[in-house]
């Protein structure tokens, strides 16, 4: 029997995610000077700010090396930032070791082939709904948002809100 990732979410501490076409839709604005612009979603920043708020440690695993994503997330509180990975398994395992992580607690949502072989042994593999069709075959969730569209505020928010967490600090009648 084939467990639903609604069975996963309550065991998730950790979320890792990708940045291109996860946390933006992979689209870059390549300015004059050759720097090479982002776009960031600001739901899917204040969803990851409330699950660092809440006890949860959030990881970004990248193969960009633009600062401006280390600087955007760094002011967010995410402090395991890992840009330039372009084998993600290794950054993975340092996470694990690190942490003394458990597959099962960790959500990593990708959208390209970079990220299948972390994806694979990951306790909740989760991707954008414009991901690459590898990606779509080993996630347990596919998101109904595209990547930079908040797909990044629908996983942490699902996680949250199962175990009690989302807006929990909030009073009901604001």
């Amino acid at each position: 029997m084939e467990i639903s990732f609604k069975q996963l979410l309550p065991k998730i501490t950790t979320f890792i995610f990708d940045v291109d076409g996860v946390l933006t839709n992979g689209m870059l604005t390549i300015m004059p000077d050759g720097e090479l612009v982002r776009h960031m979603n600001v739901k899917d920043g204040y969803a990851m700010k409330t699950a660092l708020n809440n006890g949860y440690r959030v990881c970004i695993i990248s193969g960009g090396t633009n600062e401006g994503v280390r600087n955007r997330l760094t002011a967010l509180g995410i402090e395991d930032i890992y840009l330039g990975a372009h084998n993600k398994i290794e950054q993975y395992q340092e996470l694990v070791k690190k942490y003394n992580l458990n597959a099962e607690n960790v959500l990593y949502m990708g959208d390209d082939i970079p990220d299948y072989p972390v994806m694979k042994i990951v306790g909740l593999p989760a991707c954008p709904n414009d991901a690459v069709a590898e990606i779509k075959e080993v996630a347990n969730y596919i998101s109904y948002k595209k990547g930079g569209e908040g797909c990044v505020r629908d996983v942490i928010e699902q996680v949250m809100r199962v175990q009690g967490k989302w807006n929990s600090n909030f009073n009901a009648t604001l």
